[in-house]
C-alpha cells in the first residue's frame, strides 16, 4: 500500500507541475475525489501497476464552448479513453431530470468527439474490485494497436489477439483449444511471447500458470 501512496503522490505532482491551465491546476491542487482515489487504489493500480497514459481531471471542451472535466483520461498514443466513477448518491438516487439530461448530453457530445468511456459504479469498486480490474484490462486492450509485430509467427500473432479479447488471464489449455494445436506447442508459443515481453505470467505453478498481456 505504501508503494501505491508514493506513486499516486508522485503522479499527481507530475501532472500538477506540467499543467499550465489554471482551471485544471486548481482542480488538481484540491486533490482527487474519494471515489476516484478508491478506484485507483482498489482497481487500477492492482491491475496495471502504474499510471502511464492516465491523466486526472482532464479538461475537454463541449459544443457550447464550455469546459468539462473527466475523472480520468486514458490517452496512449493520442487515443481518447476515459473513466467515470459514478457515485450512487449524486448519479442515481439524487439525480433530477435536468442533471440526468445534462449527463446524457455530456456523454453524447464527448462520444461524438471520439471519446470512449468506461463507467464504474462506486459500489462495484467496493463490492467487486476483481471484476472491475478485468474490465479495466479489457478496456486498455481496446486501445492497443490491432496489428502485431511483423516478426511474429501466425500462431504468436493470433495468441496476442486472443489475449486482447479476453477479460481475464488465460491458461495454456485455453490457448490450445483456441489455436487447435497441441498443449506442448501452445506452451512454446507462450514461452516465446513471454521472452519477447509481450505476455507476462500472472500466477500459478509451472503446469498451471496463467498469462495475460504485458502492460
Amino acid at each position: 500500500m505504501f508503494r501505491f501512496e508514493q506513486q499516486l503522490e508522485e503522479w499527481l505532482q507530475i501532472n500538477l507541475d506540467k499543467e499550465n491551465n489554471p482551471r485544471r491546476q486548481e482542480l488538481l491542487a484540491k486533490g482527487l475525489g474519494y471515489g476516484t482515489v478508491e478506484f485507483l487504489r482498489a482497481v487500477w493500480f492492482p491491475a496495471v501497476g502504474n499510471f502511464n497514459y492516465l491523466f486526472p481531471e482532464w479538461e475537454v471542451r463541449d459544443f457550447n464552448n464550455g469546459y468539462r472535466y473527466l475523472d480520468l483520461a486514458y490517452m496512449p498514443g493520442g487515443a481518447k479513453g476515459g473513466f467515470e466513477i459514478q457515485g450512487y448518491g449524486p448519479h442515481a438516487r439524487d439525480l433530477d431530470v435536468r442533471r440526468f439530461k445534462d449527463l446524457c448530453r455530456r456523454h453524447s457530445l464527448l462520444s461524438l468527439d471520439g471519446w470512449t468511456f468506461l463507467s464504474i459504479a462506486y459500489p462495484s469498486i467496493t463490492d467487486e474490485p476483481q471484476l472491475c480490474q478485468q474490465l479495466v484490462l479489457a478496456f486498455i486492450g481496446k486501445f492497443m494497436a490491432s496489428d502485431v509485430p511483423s516478426s511474429l509467427t501466425w500462431l504468436e500473432a493470433e495468441t496476442l489477439r486472443f489475449a486482447r479479447r479476453l477479460l481475464r488471464p488465460f491458461t495454456p489449455v485455453e490457448l490450445t483449444h483456441h489455436l487447435r494445436v497441441t498443449n506442448r506447442h501452445a506452451r512454446r508459443v507462450l514461452h516465446e511471447l513471454v521472452e519477447q515481453q509481450l505476455l507476462e505470467i500472472v500466477g500459478g505453478k509451472e503446469r498451471n500458470r496463467t498469462y495475460q498481456l504485458r502492460m
